[in-house]
């Protein structure tokens, strides 16, 4: 204690005689104790919400559609914005970096029917063996084998037609772990946008040519029925009409026409049914058919691509799908 007690009952002050400071009556007294700092208030304004949002999209990015593929089962096709890079970094906007990423989810379809054997090319869109080709490749085909890069080979069951896209899903047999290729986005394309096409031309599986978009919305016309999309010994055989005039055989009475990518990439029989690719890596259209003034497979020197092939849009394929695995047949 500061203060000590006299017998004499009176409190005796340490500081008498000291000088002390004068004091102002309209000063406030001390506080008996520093007072706490106030916590300070985190911001929660619009600044610091953007920058959640855009950790959030960056930790999110061009793993969306592997994470949802894997999360939610073999049967969900993996669908992204143009942006979405399936090409890794080092090799984007690259054929070649195109092709490593994109070669493992194109297949080499081989289909026997009574009307003749015809080959063609597919894209695998799940991890369990869903494949979309052409309705050509495959119509009244009595057995499918399909061929993966890796060279293994599966027995295919048809799941679905649609003739007058010219679209078809199949099945593989016993398959799982597969790489499925990502759909992209077709409505924004422009032409001279640069493109890779995959495929199994004339049965080179895993051919890789590369071109731009030539044009947009152009109409072709294919073959329905079974027997014109069979593909002749002679390995030629492509039926495809354009403008009026018939090209690499007769198309037949029962055909149907869509709008399609036009493409300089070369396109050869075979190519059917195979991936049209942007340099991010994503599917872009389905290869469908090619120009070529051969007209018939007697003249093998002037047959094939001279710059004027046409995919279907991806657009297109993803409307088509659901109606594709319910098992459409028309």
């Amino acid at each position: 204690m500061t203060e000590s007690f006299h017998r004499s009952g009176e409190y005796e002050n340490p500081y008498e005689g000291q000088q002390q400071a004068p004091v102002n009556p309209e000063w406030p007294p001390p506080p008996a104790y520093a007072p706490a700092p106030a916590p300070k208030k985190r911001k929660r304004g619009p600044v610091a919400l953007l920058a959640a949002v855009a950790i959030v999209a960056a930790a999110i990015g061009g793993g969306t559609a592997y994470g949802i593929q894997e999360l939610t089962g073999n049967d969900t096709v993996a669908s992204s914005s143009t942006s979405t890079n399936v090409v890794p970094s080092a090799q984007k906007g690259t054929v070649a970096g195109v092709a490593k990423a994109v070669s493992p989810s194109i297949v080499e379809i081989s289909a026997a029917s009574n009307a003749g054997s015809a080959t063609g090319s597919g894209v695998i869109i799940t991890s369990g063996g869903e494949i979309v080709t052409n309705n050509h490749v495959v119509a009244g085909a009595s057995q499918i084998k399909v061929t993966t890069s890796d060279g293994k080979t599966y027995s295919a069951k048809v799941v679905g037609t649609d003739s007058k896209k010219d679209l078809a899903l199949i099945k593989l047999e016993n398959a799982s772990g597969l790489k499925a290729a990502t759909l992209g986005d077709s409505s924004g394309l422009q032409v001279g946008d640069q493109v890779v096409a995959i495929g199994s031309p004339e049965g080179l599986s895993g051919t890789v040519t590369s071109g731009i978009i030539s044009a947009l919305d152009r109409d072709v016309t294919v073959p329905t029925d079974e027997d014109q999309g069979r593909q002749p010994q002679q390995g030629d055989g492509w039926p495809f009409e354009f403008g009026g005039r018939q090209f690499n055989g007769d198309t037949g009475s029962d055909t149907t026409t869509y709008k399609a990518l036009q493409t300089d990439a070369s396109l050869n029989p075979g190519n059917s049914g195979g991936a049209l690719i942007d340099m991010n890596g994503n599917i872009i259209g389905i290869n469908s058919a090619m120009y070529s003034p051969a007209g018939t497979a007697s003249s093998s020197s002037d047959a094939g691509s001279v710059g004027l092939g046409f995919a279907i849009p991806v657009d297109t394929v993803k409307a088509d799908l659901a109606k594709l695995r319910a098992g459409a047949t028309d």
